[in-house]
Order: C-alpha cells, then structure tokens, then sequence
C-alpha cells in the first residue's frame, strides 16, 4: 500500500484485477439465493452525465452489498440502442445510424468501466443487434397470431417535417421534439398492441407491487383509468345509425341536452350537412394542430362546431344537436360525450358559449338552482328531479336504478371502461426493428414465417433528410415473394416503437446468448422477477407499464413464468446544479463565469436556481474531467452522500472535495498504523478498546440497517466518517492494537460497496488475499453493544439543567439520586419544594420544583 492515495493508480489496477479474473460473471446457482438488480439501460448518445454516474452508483452499492451478503447477483449492463437521435445524426453529419451508435456505445462502456461498476459485461446486449431483434419479431408473431398485434386506421401525433409519427411524450407544446416543427393528427394505418387485453390485470397487479413508490403506483392506476358507468346508444334523428358513449353519470342522462363528438370521429364529417360542411372542416383541420393533452386542460378555450345534425335522447325523446367538441379525444370512452351542461362544467361553458339549453336534473339539498341564474355547474350529490319516475330519489341510488332501466329497455347496459388504450407501435423511421409482415394482393396481410427469422434491417440505403422512412425507398428491401402464393408482394416498411424493445430486456439479460428462443425458461424462472430496479420517475407511465404488459404476454405465449418483472423499484432523484446567465450571451459555463460576471463582456451575471444538468443550460458537469481530477470513488462517494437517492441532488464543488479529502483521511488512518497492528491479535474488551469496540459495531448494524432496503446511503456513509473520527481520537492505540484493526477493517469493508476501489486496496494491504468479497459483510456483536454506562439528560422544570453519568444498569431510585445531587441540579432546586421527579429510564430526568 503506498504512502500517497493516487486515485487514478488504485482504480486501473482494481477494474485489470476485476476484468481479467471476471470477478463479476454470473450464472445460475441453485445453492445460492439470488438478486437481479437492473438500472434501466442508457440510450448510446456518447457521453455519460452525472445523471448516469448518480443512477450507476446507486445500483452499484446495492449490487456489491448483496454479493458480500452471500447473494449471486445478477447486474448486467446494455444499450437502448434504436431511435431517431441515430438517424438525424445520418442526416446531418452523413454517418450511418449503425456506425454512429456503435462509436457511442464504445465510448459509453469505457466510460461505465471507469466508474468500477459491478457489471457482468459478458451478458451485455444491444437492441440493434440481429440477436436480439429477431426474438422481438418472433414474439410479435405470435402476438400476431394469438390477436394481441393488429392493424387500423388511427389518429396520430405526425410531424410533416420528419414524416413520422411521433408518441404524446415526443410532442413538446404542439411541436416535434427533434425539428420545433407544427404537430398536426393525420390518419394512419398503424400496428397496434392490445393491452386493453390486459388493463383488468394491469391494474389489479398495482395493489401488489408492494416494493414500488406510492406516487408511481397513482401514476399508473391514473393511467389506466377505471371507469363503472353505462354505455348508451343514441339514436340519429334521420338515420338508423346510433352514437354509442360512456358514461359514468347515468344519473344525468335526463339532462343531456347536446352531443358532443371528438373531431376525430368516424362520423364527424358523415353527420356533417351541406350548409356545415365548409365550417367543421375548418374546424377539425384547425383543431388536428392542437396539442392532445392540452385540449382537455381545465384552461384552455372550449370550442366546437355544429354538424347540422341530431340525435335523440333515447329517455327524454327531445332532440339534440350534434356538435363537434375540441375537447373530446378519440383517445378515451367511444369519443362522444352526452352533454349535461348543468352538471359538468365543460359543458357548462361549451352551452352558454353556444347558447344552448340546459336542464337542471339534481338538486342540492336545500337549494333550488335555476339553469337561468347558474353561475357554474351542479356537480355535487342531491335530489333527482326532471327525471320522470327517478324523481325524488339520491342520485347515488338512481344511478344504480336508471343503469337497469337501460338494460331492461335494450338502450344501454352497465359496463367497465379504462383510459388504456391500445399500444401503437408503428414508426416511420429507418433505425428500428423492422415489423415482419408482408403485403400481398391477393393474401393481404402475411405474417413472415417464423423460419425466415430474422427480418434483417438493411444497410445500404440513403438519408436524404427529406423525411419519411429510407425504408419505402429501398426497393430491394420493400419487393419481396409472398410466401403463401409466390406472388409479387411488398414488405412492411413501418418499425416498432422503440418503447418496444426495453419493454422486455430485463428478460433477455437472464439468457442473453439462448439460441432457441426469446428467454431461456429455465434462466428465467431463477432470475426473475428483478429485485430491484432503478430509474427516473419520468418513466413511471410508460416504460414501466409497457414493460409489465410485455411480461404478461411473454407468460400468456408460454416463454416465462412470472407475472410482473419488477419486484421492488427505486425511482432516484436527478442531479441539479445552480445556473448562471449574462445578459448579453445568455445561459454560461461555470468557467465563463469570474467572481460573479460573464468572462466573455465582463458583465454581472445572474444566478438561477438550482436546476437539472442541461447542455442547454451549460449547468453540466463531465464526469471525466471529475473522475480524472479526483476519482471514481470519489464521483462515487458525492452522488451517494450529499442526497438519499430519491431526493434531487444539487452539485457542490465543495462537497466533492470534502470527499475526497474523507478518502485521504481513511487511507492515512490505514497506512499510518500498518505496523501497529500487523500482528493480527484479537481485539482488547476492556477499558478505552470496549468503546472503540462498542463505536465499530454500532456503525456495523447502522450502515447495515441504512443499506439493507432503505437506500439511506447518506446516513450510512456518515455513520462510517463517526467511526472513522473515533479512530483517529482513539488515544491508547499501542496498548489496543487488535480493537484498532478491527475497526480500520469494519472502516473498509463498510466502505467496500461505496468505494470499491480504495476498499480493495486497502484491504490488500491489511495483509488480506483474495479479495475483499471473500470477506464478506461484517456481522456486528451484541455483546460489544451492551454499554456500561449511560449519560442522561437532566431539566429542571422542562429546562436542560445538567447531565450525569450512570452505570447502564443503574435502577431508577439510583438515576434519582444521582440527578439530584448533580451541581448545576443542586443549584436550580436549592431552597425549592421539589414536587415530583419523572424518570425516563435510559434517556431523561425531569424534575419538577415549586
């Protein structure tokens, strides 16, 4: 061990020593309890953030301290490795998407192995390899196949510019996220995943993902949305044709004085009338541009157009307009809303926007609203009333009383509705898994035999930057035979999603190389469910749903044998940093900033607050530069200690020094007592070594207790500085050599999961072979707890007065005794009546003087 901690010298030793010995490849063990622990895996754009160093950390202390626990650990690393950042960089800098990524993910992984992350690099994967996306397309064949993937006509987020769908999370303020160009909706024929299939169970399963964040879990019931209510048809006043919706306020109907249609609507422009026509058309070319999330904000206007049509309430037989709504979707119920302007306030202000009636059906109790007067609408319980034979009843119970009315009079029935919506998995786009269908015009739609595996996405094609998929333009891509007829047919040109192939890699990890299928069954049952897995919030929706819909299907089609892929999930906070313009050139670089002004114009700068790491805002730190000066450990260390994991972390240059500095303070505190404690004696149990002892495994059970489920790093980490302070007080070093080491080894071996490269080292150079996992996770002693004596707190009259020490076992007339003869005690009841003396035993006397 050398005199000097030289970060850069320890950690290349240490990541040789790991990657020449596979210190951290896995494979199954019957004989040993299992841990997969999964970060999620990181897009390949090039460079590693602090967000990535904060999330690998993370994963890593848990993954490091399982396998000293005795676990095999399952933590394997991979790429998230298709999607458009690959094809615009072919457009703008002429590199093909396949080379691009590959370079990133080089880059990525030699910036990953920096780190000293435990990962089991022989199962690492890619999703743009052939290996993998050909066992994506199998399974959509047999989706295909069992009715779970279909094809239709649907309203898409398209932007003109890219010529591509694009999913809601991609439009940022009614514009594409990549190009700012006009998002408009454009009808589509898209592939479709049907997780509605699977929205019962996907809902259900939420009240048993115990291990999951609260706020996630609300995320996802919110999401899936269920609805009891009724579907009612309504009858066209001049066609056989009826607008069926969903409601789950069928106490109202008797107030439904309107029909609102989303403008996407199959029978928006069919019920749309000559006289109209010029008008709705505007109206839905004006209203595609709109923002769908927006449309159905609480503030945004309440527009609409009248279709010239009507339909009848099918319980009062008056008629009713039809009109076009902006806020209706497509996306939610059957696209059509019956009004009841009284009691909803949308329709509240689409009616006296458009002057149209209104009907009062619930009464509060004790008030009498007047449609005339209302300032807004009822949406409270009451009093049925203009509803005919329900009058006078609670709308609670009429509720249930007019959904049998329906029924028994065929016009409607009870039923569950949910938000989901089917997955629409189609993407204009070339850097993608190419959907294995084949059109043919005399077999239609043709699945590619499963023999033909896989459908291999072609290199040689153009980026012109023009838009649209380069696969429509690649004839020797797109002709190709029908398999059924041997007929000229053409390929789907389409690729998946991207959400697709993270919705199911965690399942590949257990097998990553299998040969015959998907998952191997047999690795699977052993590895899954993940134990734990790690990623932001901002995934709660999407990925995490997609991903327990995929599991559920890969059960259904016989490939595995588990019904959620997430055991336990740990959604940690992001890494922010304070911000600082000019008003002259904007957002600044912290080394464009000089004792508080803009280094470029010498003007005072601005200071923001503290907000995520953002290139845009150039408030970015590299982790290089961060690793070169100081160190993995030390880049470690900070992200782990200045927040718990599921709190923001606000960068501080300050706090990285300081541990960095603790990092030096735990190397000398080692090096500096080599020779003291080189004979390897048991440790001493009496005198100033028993609290030393007694100091050490307090820190034991602390930092185990703050690891172990609860991910307080920070607090584990302090605990281990108190120990590392006592150390360095501890004053009969040469007499207690044995309860020296015991506690520079505990120092060490705590550290371990933290800073795995300074615990390596030193634990070698305390004389240990092997390793330090070969240690194991110290156990703390019971018997070095047990204190001999207590200090206790004394008030008098509620006030801090005094403290006394007392033997740990002293009863209560002895803890009295001893508070009331203490000097600064005696002097506060002096010549006073003392009243009554409250002991709390272990911690506390109060005495209570007249």
């Amino acid at each position: 061990m050398q005199e000097r901690y030289e970060p850069s010298a320890v950690e290349s030793k240490w990541q040789s020593v790991w990657e020449e010995k596979k210190t951290f490849k896995v494979e199954e063990r019957v004989d040993r309890k299992k841990f997969y622990l999964l970060e999620m895996f990181p897009y390949p754009s090039g460079r590693i953030h602090m967000g990535h160093v904060r999330n690998y950390s993370i994963g890593d202390v848990i993954a490091r301290f399982k396998r000293l626990q005795g676990f095999n650990v399952l933590h394997p690393m991979g790429w998230d490795a298709f999607g458009m950042p690959a094809e615009n960089a072919a457009i703008q800098h002429g590199i093909h998407p396949a080379k691009w990524t590959r370079e990133n993910i080089a880059n990525m992984r030699s910036q990953l192995k920096r780190m000293g992350l435990s990962y089991d690099w022989d199962r690492e994967l890619a999703t743009c390899d052939v290996d993998y996306y050909k066992w994506e397309q199998l399974i959509f064949l047999r989706m295909f196949k069992k009715g779970l993937a279909y094809k239709k006509s649907s309203f898409v987020n398209w932007c003109p510019e890219c010529r591509t769908v694009l999913a809601n999370e991609q439009v940022e303020d009614g514009c594409c996220w990549r190009c700012d160009s006009e998002v408009a909706q454009k009808e589509l024929e898209q592939w479709f995943f049907k997780t509605t299939e699977y929205a019962r169970e996907l809902l259900e399963e939420t009240d048993r993902l115990k291990g999951w964040p609260e706020p996630v879990l609300t995320m996802q019931r919110n999401w899936i949305g269920r609805s009891i209510g009724c579907e009612i048809e309504f009858p066209l006043k001049t066609s056989l044709k009826k607008i069926r919706v969903f409601t789950t306020r069928q106490d109202t109907l008797y107030g439904a004085t309107f029909m609102s249609l989303a403008p996407e609507h199959p029978l928006a422009l069919e019920l749309t009338t000559s006289e109209q026509r010029e008008a709705v058309e505007a109206f839905i070319d004006r209203v595609k541009k709109q923002d769908k999330i927006k449309r159905t904000s609480e503030d945004f206007e309440k527009e609409g157009v009248f279709t010239g049509s009507y339909c009848i309430n099918p319980v009062t037989r008056l008629r009713m307009p039809v009109f076009l709504a902006n806020f209706v979707l497509m996306d939610y119920g059957t696209g059509a809303v019956m009004a009841v302007p009284t009691h909803d306030q949308r329709d509240f202000e689409f009616a006296r926007k458009y002057d149209l009636p209104m009907t009062v059906v619930i009464q509060p109790e004790g008030k009498s609203l007047d449609p005339e007067a209302m300032s807004e609408a009822w949406t409270g319980s009451g009093v049925m009333t203009n509803s005919r034979e329900f009058d006078g009843l609670d709308n609670e119970e009429a509720k249930e009383r007019i959904a049998e009315y329906l029924e028994k009079e065929g016009i409607g029935k009870k039923t569950v509705n949910y938000r989901l919506r089917d997955w629409g998995v189609s993407r204009q786009r070339y850097w993608g898994t190419p959907i294995p269908i084949i059109y043919c015009d005399v077999c239609g739609v043709v699945p590619v035999p499963e023999q033909d595996l896989p459908v291999v996405l072609p290199t040689d094609v153009e980026f012109t930057g023009e838009g649209g998929s380069p696969l429509a333009k690649s004839s020797a891509f797109a002709t190709v035979t029908c398999p059924q007829c041997g007929d000229a047919a053409r390929r789907e040109t389409d690729t998946f999603d991207t959400f697709v192939e993270s919705s199911w890699y965690f399942a590949r990890f257990t097998s990553p190389d299998f040969p015959s299928a998907p998952v191997d069954r047999q690795a699977a049952e052993y590895w899954l469910p993940v134990d734990q897995y790690i990623g932001g919030i901002e995934h709660a929706v999407m990925h995490l749903l997609y991903a327990r819909f995929f599991t559920k299907v890969l059960r259904d089609l016989g490939m595995m044998n588990v019904d959620e892929p997430f055991r336990n999930l740990l959604t940690q906070g992001m890494v922010c940093m304070e911000t600082r313009s000019c008003p002259e050139h904007g957002w600044l670089y912290p080394e464009q900033v000089g004792d508080g002004k803009c280094t470029i114009c010498g003007k005072e700068t601005r200071v923001g607050r503290n907000e995520k790491m953002s290139k845009s805002k150039k408030n970015v730190v590299d982790p290089d530069s961060l690793i070169e000066r100081f160190g993995a450990d030390t880049a470690r260390l900070f992200s782990l200690f200045a927040a718990p994991p599921e709190k923001d972390l606000e960068w501080n240059e300050q706090g990285v020094e300081g541990c960095y500095r603790f990092l030096n303070r735990v190397w000398r505190a080692i090096y500096d007592n080599l020779e003291l404690i080189e004979d390897n004696r048991p440790p001493e149990t009496e005198g100033d070594a028993r609290i030393l002892r007694r100091t050490t495994h307090r820190t034991i059970r602390k930092v185990t207790d703050d690891i172990d489920g609860r991910f307080h790093f920070n607090t584990a980490i302090a605990a281990v500085m108190e120990l590392v302070n006592a150390i360095y007080a501890f004053d009969r070093k040469e007499e207690n050599p044995g309860a020296l080491r015991e506690a520079l080894e505990t120092v060490v071996r705590l550290l371990a999961p933290f800073v795995p490269h300074v615990a390596e080292e030193a634990w070698s150079g305390l004389g240990h072979e092997g390793g330090i996992e070969a240690a194991g996770w110290p156990d703390w002693d019971e018997s070095a707890l047990v204190e001999d004596e207590k200090v206790i707190v004394i008030q008098v009259n509620g006030k801090v007065r005094g403290k006394v020490t007392v033997a740990a076992d002293a009863d209560e007339e002895e803890v009295r005794k001893a508070a009331l003869t203490e000097e600064n005690v005696a002097r506060f009841t002096s010549g006073k009546t003392v009243r009554k003396v409250v002991v709390i035993p272990g911690r506390l006397v109060n005495v209570v003087v007249a």
